[in-house]
Formats: structure tokens, C-alpha cells, sequence
């Protein structure tokens, strides 16, 4: 079996024991986002950022004390050793942590993180919003709590923020975080379905429609 599909195999079975928000389909949705990008990216080793994508939320510190799994899954892999400290390093620079995120140094770190990204904003996005704040019993919304736009990556964990504020912190501010040509134009018109979702829920909740 390709190291391919091995890691396919072994975190399907971790990816299942997780909420809607960060389950298998979510793999395979960053991983076809990753593979749209590729093709404009010629120079990217694609089966490093296949594997990265397979890893990358399997040791998430939402659902992990550590990195165990993650170490265990890649010491079964027929990988040399540059090829896994680079798995590593992508995963290292995935994470938003409030604004926090690690330089992304390489076009593969470049395409994961842009594709995980994309899976987080756009009609998808918002499911995967709600689903993780209900899984966390979080509020929808907040009307009296204000977005935080400076924080520490602990500070940006350690908050239980409604689903709504959430948007304000993290998901509104993506699409010009993304740094490959193909990611920003995938972003545009999944931001602007974000901004008219957020005026027709502020509108119904308002009781103006």
C-alpha cells in the first residue's frame, strides 16, 4: 500500500470519533480544495500535500492533548526523514490561532493551509461554524459580546465565543489571508456568501424580514 493510501486508512478511523466540523468529509473537502490548487502549482510535491491534509487535524489541540496520534501515524509511513519533518512543518503553519498562525515557508504549506482555509468560510463554513459551536453547546449568537482582534493563540482557545462572533474573529479575515493566487480567487465569492448570510440572519433576528 502507497503511504497514500495508508494514512488514508488510519485517520478515517480517528476523523469518525470527531464532531461534523472536523469529521472525514472535511478531509476530503480541503483535500479536493488542495488539489484544485495544485494544478496551478506545478512545482508542489503533491503527494507531501496529500499527506498533509490527511494529518493535519488528526492531533488538532481542540480534540488532542498531544501529538500521539499524529507521530504514531507517520512513523508507519514509508517516508524519508526530510519528507516527514516537512509534514510536520505544514501542519505547524495550518492553524489560525488567533491570528497567530506559523510563517506557511513552502508552496506545500502554502497550498494546505489555503485549502483548509477555504473550508472554513463559503456556505460549508458556516455548517461547520454551527456544528462545532453546537457540539461545544455554544450560543448562535452574542449581541453583547465584542469580537476580539488582538489575542494570544491561548486567549483565542480559552473563550467560548458564540458562533456568530466567531465570524468576526476568524472567518471574515480569511480571504485575504490566503496566499496562493488560485486560494484568493476560490475565496471571493465564498466571503461574499458569508457577508449576506450575516445581514439576512441580523435582519431576521431583528424581526426586519
Amino acid at each position: 500500500m502507497n503511504p497514500i493510501e495508508q494514512c488514508k486508512e488510519l485517520v478515517q478511523k480517528i476523523y469518525e470519533q470527531m464532531d461534523a466540523s472536523h469529521d472525514f468529509q472535511h478531509i476530503e473537502r480541503v483535500l479536493m480544495n488542495a488539489e484544485a490548487i495544485l494544478q496551478t502549482e506545478p512545482t508542489a510535491d503533491a503527494k507531501i500535500v496529500k499527506l498533509a491534509v490527511y494529518l493535519h487535524d488528526v492531533s488538532d489541540a481542540k480534540y488532542a492533548q498531544d501529538k500521539s496520534a499524529q507521530n504514531a501515524i507517520l512513523a508507519q509511513l514509508a517516508l524519508a526523514d526530510a519528507e516527514r519533518q516537512h509534514i510536520e512543518d505544514i501542519i505547524e503553519s495550518v492553524s489560525f490561532n488567533g491570528g497567530n498562525a506559523l510563517e506557511a515557508k513552502t508552496i506545500e504549506a502554502k497550498i494546505v493551509r489555503d485549502a483548509d482555509r477555504l473550508d472554513a468560510i463559503g456556505a460549508v463554513g458556516i455548517a461547520r461554524t454551527f456544528a462545532y459551536g453546537g457540539a461545544k453547546g455554544r450560543k448562535m449568537y452574542d449581541d453583547a459580546e465584542e469580537a476580539r482582534l488582538q489575542m494570544t493563540a491561548d486567549e483565542y482557545r480559552a473563550k467560548s465565543t458564540a458562533s456568530v462572533t466567531h465570524f468576526y474573529e476568524k472567518l471574515l479575515l480569511l480571504k485575504d489571508l490566503m496566499v496562493t493566487a488560485k486560494g484568493r480567487e476560490m475565496a471571493e465569492a465564498r466571503h461574499i456568501f458569508m457577508e449576506q448570510f450575516l445581514q439576512q440572519l441580523a435582519a431576521e433576528k431583528n424581526g426586519d424580514a
